[in-house]
């Protein structure tokens, strides 16, 4: 049961990389707006790859810190739609 919300959690944090590149895709972008982009991208790629890690983790500390890890991407993520939708 434990495994098989991991898996899927594992699945949605991709899925969402996936949909938020797909949907920065469509806008074309320059300047100031390409490294808000890129910010975006990079944080929100990176939720789903630290989750993997920690669901690889080796002691229950080093699964704590890589969680920690990736809500501070997560957290990021949420800054940078946020930078987004005011400007």
């Amino acid at each position: 049961m434990y495994t098989d919300f991991k898996i899927e959690l594992e699945q949605r944090t991709k899925q969402f990389a996936v949909n938020v590149i797909k949907t920065l895709k469509q806008f074309n972008v320059f300047g100031i707006d390409r490294i808000v982009q890129n910010q975006v991208v990079r944080s929100s790629t990176s939720i789903g790859a630290n989750y993997r890690e920690a669901n690889r983790a080796e002691s229950r500390v080093d699964f704590i810190h890589k969680i920690g890890v990736v809500e501070k991407e997560a957290a990021e993520t949420q800054y940078w739609f946020e930078i987004i939708i005011e400007t």
